[in-house]
């Protein structure tokens, strides 16, 4: 007898699970039990499911209805969830065992996607502890018909975003504000029958929001192919997880380091995507600069970022990665790749390769658990014709709403940004498209104030008033850069000539 869970029914359940762990383990570390044990208990129901159909099909041929083809994954008699449900002690020890059990079963699809949890810590998980996380499991059926895979991931998604809530400075990694996702989504348009890569996809979030628009768009998703590289192992078991708990079947996450170890290569080149969307960690110090400057793959096209930093070249590597004709990439940077001097070479080479085409300044807190103001960067190797020798600049400082501790956009806002994007046009206050000329003048700074001057609307009623009569400290830190670069040439030139 199938019984509908409901939405509001499966994340109480779930988030129930992570309650029973409180106290025990940090709440950074919840995830890598909670999302295996659920992962587990859905191959497990939905195994079970498909035997009921394949016995109905056959009359009761049981023999039938064991053939592999009738299975999406094979669980093994021994590794299934309710011989595990009978342990009475060392329970994390059968854990641990069935699960290698199924990744043994289905090694192309599965191999090593239950991560690296210690199930057999018992100072960190009894056995009375692990018993009462698999009742609690128990205590639905997750089979499709309770629960099709849409419900289901969007119920995974919401336990990605309580954890990050609850585990705070470690949630940036794994989690990127959807809201912006989604406006990155929406900007890119990703298309049928196309494929879409995340050089550090985190729990893969990025390349499912892409799934997700075509699904709302009502368009064919089954046959984009997703591709995602995660450094840390068990955030990148937890994205492929999600990709099949999703129903997403064409997908291949693998793990390792982008910058020193590219995972997707062609022979003696990067593998090329239509779409690239990315959430690089920022201005991370440790990296191998000295590998990168002498990169086997090319990828500091435009030079090698500075020890401190290395957002451009996550940046480079996600040029590299772009299809020639349709590729086209929405990174979200922290502000400071816009100005900031040490890169102002690197940024110049860009611009003038004409490979930027928008550049979009987002509200603060839209940083996990960071204040820090956020911009999301557009480039296309194509560019349309008439957009070709430009760039547009948007100011949408504004354009976010804060509730309960919470940055985010509405739709609202995300439909204003988007729109200003299609139309490519100058909007006071709001957009300026800028040419090249006019970018090179103010030496390749791309901060956006120096562009596009905040206005008061509505004779002064409106509440960005107050904001705009402030004095805008990024246009006086420019201005000032800006200054002190055009003294440092003078100079060169004056010392050239006497010297001369």
């Amino acid at each position: 007898m199938s019984l509908r869970i409901s939405q509001q029914q499966l994340e109480s359940y779930l988030w129930g699970a992570a309650t029973l762990l409180r106290g025990t383990i940090d709440a950074g570390d919840y995830k890598q039990f909670i999302f295996p044990l659920l992962f587990y208990k859905r191959l497990c129901d939905v195994f079970d499911e498909e035997t009921q159909t394949a016995l109905k099909e056959s009359g009761g041929d049981t023999a039938f209805a064991a053939y592999p083809e009738n299975h999406r994954f094979q669980v093994p008699l021994a590794a299934h969830w309710r011989e595990v449900r009978k342990a009475a002690k060392n329970v994390g020890a059968a854990l641990q065992s069935a699960m290698r059990d199924i990744e043994t079963a289905n090694p192309d699809k599965l191999y090593g996607i239950f991560g690296d949890a210690q199930w057999t810590n018992k100072d960190r998980l009894s056995d009375s502890m692990l018993r009462d996380l698999v009742e609690h499991f128990s205590s639905l059926e997750l089979t499709v018909a309770n629960l099709p895979e849409d419900e289901l991931g969007n119920g995974y998604e919401y336990l990605i975003k309580k954890f990050a809530d609850d585990s705070g400075h470690t949630a940036a990694e794994f989690y990127t504000n959807r809201t912006v996702v989604h406006l990155m989504t929406e900007m890119l348009e990703p298309q049928p029958g196309e494929s879409i890569y995340d050089p550090t996809c985190g729990s893969g979030g990025m390349l499912l929001s892409c799934i997700t628009h075509l699904r709302r768009q009502g368009k064919e998703w089954r046959n984009v192919r997703l591709y995602g590289q995660e450094r840390n192992l068990m955030t990148s078991s937890i994205a492929r997880m999600n990709c099949f708990l999703h129903g997403i079947e064409d997908f291949r996450i693998e793990r390792g380091d982008t910058l020193s170890e590219p995972k997707f290569v062609e022979s003696d080149r990067l593998q090329r995507f239509d779409v690239v969307l990315a959430n690089p960690p920022y201005s991370i110090k440790q990296w191998d600069r000295d590998a990168f400057a002498a990169d086997p793959w090319g990828r500091n096209l435009y030079g090698t970022p500075p020890q401190g930093r290395a957002d451009y070249a996550f940046w480079q590597h996600i040029q590299c990665s772009l299809a020639p004709k349709t590729g086209r990439c929405a990174i979200l940077f922290p502000h400071g790749v816009l100005f900031r001097q040490e890169e102002a070479e690197m940024r110049r080479k860009l611009i003038e390769a004409d490979a930027i085409e928008c550049v979009l300044g987002l509200g603060p807190n839209l940083f996990y658990n960071s204040p820090m103001e956020a911009c999301v960067v557009i480039c296309r190797t194509a560019k349309p014709k008439a957009r070709k020798g430009r760039i547009l600049l948007i100011n949408a400082v504004n354009e976010v709403t804060r509730e309960r501790a919470q940055s985010f956009l509405t739709d609202d806002h995300i439909e204003r940004i988007v729109k200003a994007y299609e139309k490519f046009k100058d909007e006071p206050g709001f957009t300026r498209v800028a040419t090249l000329e006019e970018i090179r003048a103010k030496d390749g700074n791309l901060s956006i104030p120096l562009y596009v001057a905040s206005v008061a609307t509505n004779g002064g009623t409106n509440a960005n008033t107050a904001e705009a009569d402030k004095p805008d400290l990024p246009a006086a830190l420019n201005g000032w850069l800006e200054s002190s670069a055009r003294i440092r040439k003078s100079l060169e030139t004056l010392l050239k000539t006497s010297n001369g």
